[in-house]
Parts: C-alpha cells; structure tokens; sequence
C-alpha cells in the first residue's frame, strides 16, 4: 500500500490498517487519529508531527523511525518496538505502551505524563528533561537510562531497573523507592524531598547539592556517598550507614540518626550540634546559605 491510497481510504472512513507495510514512508504532519496500525512495519518512516491520538499501533514495528513531536496521546502503544526511533518532543501523555521496547530510543523532552509503561524496556534510553510525572513504570528496565532533568514525581517505580541510571537534577519528589539499588548512581543537584528510601542501596552514589528535605533513608546504605551540600534537612537516616560518606556543608538540621553508622563520615569542619547531643540521634547544625527548592 502506498501513501496516497492509504489517506484516500482513511478520508473515506476506514481506520483499519492493521498489517500494513509502510517502511521509509513520509508520514509527516497528517491527521490519523483513530488509526489501527497494529502490527504495522513502519522502520525508517517519517511521522514528524502526525496526529496519531487514539490511535491502536499495538506491536507496531517503528525501528529507527522519526517520531519528532507526534500526537500519541491515548494512543495504545502495547509491545510496539520504537528501537532507535527519534521521538524528541512527542505526545504521549495517558498513552499505553505496556511492553513496548524503546530501547537506545532518543526521548528528550517527551511527554509521558501519566502514561502505562510496565516493564516497558528503556535501556539507554536518552530521557533528559522527559515528563514522566504519574507515570506507571512497574518493573520498567531503566538500565543505563539518561534521565536528567527528568521529572518522575508521583511515578510508581516498584521493580524497576535502574542500573547505571543517570538521574542528575531529576524531579523525583513524593515516590516510593524503598529498597530500590541505585549503588553509584548520580543524583547530583535531584528533587527527592519527601521520598521513601527505606532499605536503599545509595552506596558510592553522588547525592552532591540534591534535596532530600523529610527523605525516609531508614537503614539505607550510603556507604562513601557523596552528599557534599546536600539539603537533608528533618531526613530520617536512623540506622543508615554512612560509613565514609562525604556530608560536608550539608544540611542536616534536625536529621534523625538514631543507631546511624557514622564512621570515617567527613563533615565540615566548624558544624557543631545545636541543642540535642548526637547519642540522641537528632542534631541541628548552624548552616545556613541553601539554595531555594525548586518544585517538580
């Protein structure tokens, strides 16, 4: 099928397209919103700003495709494969794309605002400055993702891979990450104020200039962290081991340390306990000179 027939017979009221083979095909800039395009071959096509809402593209096959600022809103997306596709700036909030593989796919500044995505594979993935608040990312493979500036707030991330993630000046306030590995994973300059990191494994990762304003890091591993300038201010770190982190100029006023392992930890050198003795676990240091938070 070439192009030309296919928008003839979608003017005339066909959507069923189911199959179709339209490989290196220009696309660009139509209107098929409502289209079954489910199990269709679209490698190397051309869909730069095509109106694609509704639309049912289920096993879709879009390997290399140019997915530039498309409307995929609502669209069903299930097990397609956009595998190297170009989908900068796309439209996909409260799309599904459960299963689908985005694999070394380029997603800068993609909107996925409340969009299904469980165990959805990103490895590689470039993410930066992706919407992704609200986002269903169950048991997702975010393994070596890009995902800086990216805002998850309100994500469900339970499972997730997140292996060699990069998460600088991510948005990641008010999700639940408890016993998530994020082992040497860079959080510099992240939003994670408000998150559970019960059990997390925070060991070796950069957490420099991050906000982790009333954070759950109960029995957290920070092992030679590096929460240099980081704002911890009410964080609860009881029984986290801190063991040669780095918490110099940090904020950590009023932090619960309670059973906290805090050997070898480098602290700057003129903080001192205000009020409360450190046996007691709470301590407020006279810091001051913290950057505004942003919100998400």
């Amino acid at each position: 099928m070439n192009i030309n027939e296919l928008v003839a017979r979608y003017a005339a009221g066909e959507r069923n397209f189911a199959g179709v083979e339209l490989a290196e095909a220009d696309l660009s800039e139509l209107n098929l919103s409502g289209i079954i395009l489910d199990g269709a071959f679209l490698s190397f096509t051309t869909l730069t700003r095509t109106v694609l809402t509704g639309a049912s593209l289920v096993g879709a096959f879009f390997y290399g495709a140019d997915l530039t600022y498309a409307k995929l809103g609502q669209a069903n997306l299930s097990e397609a494969n956009f595998t190297k596709a170009n989908l900068t700036g796309a439209y996909l909030v409260k799309a599904k794309l459960t299963g689908a593989s985005l694999s070394g796919a380029i997603l800068t500044g993609v909107n996925l605002r409340e969009a299904q995505l469980p165990e959805v594979n990103l490895c590689a993935a470039r993410l930066c400055g992706i919407n992704l608040r609200g986002a269903d990312l169950q048991k997702a493979n975010l393994a070596w993702a890009n995902l800086t500036g990216a805002k998850l707030s309100g994500a469900n991330l339970t499972g997730a891979r997140l292996t060699g993630v990069q998460l600088r000046k991510a948005f990641i306030n008010g999700i639940d990450l408890h016993g998530v590995d994020l082992d040497g994973v860079d959080l510099s300059g992240a939003k994670i104020s408000g998150v559970n990191l019960d059990r997390a494994n925070l060991s070796v990762a950069n957490l420099s200039n991050s906000y982790l304003r009333v954070a759950t890091l109960t029995a957290a591993d920070l092992h030679a962290a590096n929460l240099y300038r980081a704002s911890l201010m009410r964080a609860d770190l009881s029984h986290a081991n801190l063991s040669d982190a780095n918490l110099q100029e940090a904020d950590l006023t009023d932090v619960n340390l309670t059973g906290a392992n805090l050997a070898g930890v480098r602290l700057t050198p003129e903080m001192r306990v205000v009020n409360s003795p450190l046996s007691r676990g709470y301590c407020r240091l006279q810091h001051t000179g913290f950057p505004q938070e942003r919100t998400a």
